[in-house]
């Protein structure tokens, strides 16, 4: 049953078959073909009548594939277009890598006439360009490395540039003139030119260079007729010297020493070397050696001994033999050139090359060293009598004499302390016992001086006795003098000095007090002396001044003066620093000084020297024209 059907001015017949109608689809009219896809026409129509080809006509075919399609589902959607990627980003760090060689004329050498150089040419897929570099062999002495930098290079003269095509394994190409042969490439490689269609060619075997193989082949090895290999022995042994220590003993002979050398022996050559070995202060030339590093004959033929040695050089036709190194062994004597050299050390590669070359193990060494004989026991001259025994012993030890060394802390401590005694001379001349002398012992550095003050019309010139010095007890010995210290001056001691014998008599008052303080060092006779002086001090002063009135009244004595004035300046403050005072201008510690300072210092303490009993008391301490004892003067502002 044909049905007239009309659409959008179309005018056309369907067949409708009723006798099968449970068929409603249309045919399709899409496919696909080697993944393409084709549009076919219609075969069957709905219910599954065949169609006849040529039931529509050019024009309706025309106006169907004409016909659009936005019509019928709409406006269709565009697919976005793809992401655009760069060649250098594409292609960054992929590099394509041939091996090639190129063949290079040598003109001006006899041993090769061409060298073959063995290449890489690296191919930047980035940006086209190549670059063509030689891998650096170690002393070849030629420039090697980057032989073309990275840039396009020229293919031919019209300005093409070699691409990836046209590259592949088993070509030749040329560049700035050089003819480069491409004989294989990596993995990376192959597999891109594969991926992209590229046949390659078969690998080839990289050609050598034939120069360099020739130097890879090993010596030539020359034997040598001589029955002794010098050469051998120079390369085995060179720079290896045996050392020894030896002894040359030459007491025997007049002003004969004994000397040590150090005997070199050179394995290279055979030669032997004589160093001397200098010490300071020996007295000889530094000389570095005694004998020249040469061959030493051992034994001579009979008509060499009358051989010119002083003109020609000894050959192997006048020594039978020669010294070796088996001939230098330790503990053993070696005669070279007259002299007789004994060995007693060796250093540590000699023992083990004779423990290797010899067998000999046992090299010790041998103590060549002399026994110091005893220290001699100094024996000092006898004592001459000038100066102190420790001072005059320096001229023994020394040429040039040094002082002796002092205590100097006693001497800090002890600085300007003087003990001042009282004595008289023992002696059997009637003119000395009248005689008075100052007996100072001075505690830094425990001399003795002596001053004796002058008197008028005695006839004794008066002055200094004895300067400072260290006085030795009767009965000591030279080698150990025993001098006076302290404790031996107290009243009624007796004090020899060189042959004089001094009985002290009385002590100022600063023995006194020193005595108290340092009872300990003083014997108990000298204890009991002072306790007796101090007695005498307490005695009444009232029948000490009647006495000296009814003996003459005009006259005073000394000590009840002295009495008189302290008891008269009781109530003035004590002065006990005037004694110092005087001391430092009394350099010689005689207990005087002049007028002038006298007056000078008494000015300095505003001491009454006005008053009729200090005058009288500066009168009787006068001694001489220009001369006061001041250790009288000063008893009496001291409690």
């Amino acid at each position: 049953m044909l049905v007239p059907l009309e659409q959008e001015g179309l005018s056309f017949q369907v067949r409708i078959h009723f006798t099968d109608l449970d068929s409603f689809h249309r045919s399709q009219t899409l496919g696909y073909r080697n993944g393409y896809a084709v549009v076919r026409r219609p075969t069957v129509g709905i219910g599954g009548d065949r169609l006849q080809v040529n039931q529509l006509s050019q024009a309706d075919l025309d106006e169907l594939a004409a016909k659009v399609p936005a019509l019928t589902y709409g406006q269709p959607r565009q697919a976005p277009p793809a992401q655009f990627v760069p060649a250098h980003v594409a292609f960054d760090k992929k590099v394509l890598k041939f091996d090639a060689y190129f063949q290079e004329d040598v003109p001006l050498s006899t041993e090769e006439h061409y060298r073959i150089r063995q290449v890489h040419i690296y191919y930047y897929l980035e940006d086209d360009s190549m670059s063509v570099i030689e891998p650096i062999v170690e002393n070849s002495g030629i420039p090697q490395g980057k032989l073309i930098k990275r840039q396009r290079l020229a293919k031919n003269d019209r300005g093409d540039h070699y691409h990836w095509k046209d590259l592949n394994r088993g070509i030749n190409i040329t560049i700035y003139g050089k003819t480069f042969r491409i004989v294989d490439c990596d993995k990376f490689t192959q597999v891109f030119l594969e991926s992209q269609g590229i046949e390659l060619n078969p690998p080839e075997k990289m050609a050598l260079d034939p120069y360099t193989e020739l130097r890879k082949q090993p010596l030539r090895k020359y034997v040598t007729p001589t029955d002794f290999d010098q050469l051998k022995q120079f390369l085995t042994f060179d720079k290896q010297v045996l050392r020894f220590y030896a002894i040359w003993d030459d007491t025997d002979s007049m002003f004969g020493e004994c000397r040590t050398y150090i005997i070199h022996y050179y394995l290279m050559d055979d030669t032997v070397e004589i160093r001397e070995v200098h010490e300071r202060n020996d007295g000889r030339d530094p000389f570095p050696l005694l004998m020249n590093r040469q061959r030493m004959p051992k034994v001579l033929v009979e008509n060499a001994k009358n051989f010119p040695q002083c003109v020609l050089e000894i050959s192997d036709k006048e020594v039978l033999e020669w010294y070796t190194a088996k001939d230098f062994i330790v503990g053993k004597p070696v005669t070279i050139l007259g002299r007789t050299f004994f060995i007693y050390d060796c250093d540590p590669f000699t023992r083990q090359y004779y423990q290797e070359k010899f067998g000999i193990s046992d090299l010790p060494r041998i103590d060549m060293s002399k026994k110091e004989p005893p220290p001699m026991k100094q024996e000092l001259p006898p004592y001459n009598g000038f100066g102190l025994i420790e001072d005059s012993a320096q001229n023994c030890f020394a040429l040039i004499p040094k002082a002796p060394q002092k205590d100097v802390i006693k001497m800090l401590m002890n600085e300007n302390k003087v003990l001042r005694y009282l004595a008289t001379l023992e002696s059997p001349i009637p003119e000395d016992k009248d005689r008075r002398f100052v007996l100072s012992y001075f505690l830094a550095t425990d001399m003795i001086s002596i001053f004796e003050p002058p008197v008028r019309n005695s006839g004794i010139i008066g002055g200094k006795y004895l300067g400072r010095t260290k006085v030795v007890k009767p009965g000591s010995s030279v080698e150990n003098p025993v001098y006076y210290g302290p404790s031996d001056f107290f009243i009624g001691a007796v004090i020899e000095v060189f042959g004089r014998r001094f009985v002290i008599l009385d002590t100022d008052d600063y023995v006194l007090k020193y005595m108290e303080s340092n009872a300990a060092q003083y014997s108990p006779e000298a204890l009991l002396s002072i306790q007796n002086r101090i007695r005498k001090q307490e005695a009444p002063a009232a029948e000490l001044d009647g006495q000296q009135a009814e003996e003459d009244p005009g006259v005073w004595d000394m000590e009840a003066l002295i009495d008189t004035i302290q008891k008269q300046l009781k109530d003035r403050p004590c002065r006990d620093n005037i004694r110092e005072a005087f001391q430092i201008y009394d350099k010689e510690a005689s207990g005087y000084v002049d007028r002038e300072t006298f007056f000078k210092i008494c000015g300095s303490y505003q001491l009454p020297v006005d008053d009729s009993l200090i005058k009288e008391l500066i009168r009787m301490c006068s001694h001489g024209e220009d001369k006061i004892d001041y250790y009288n003067f000063v008893r009496a502002f001291s409690n």
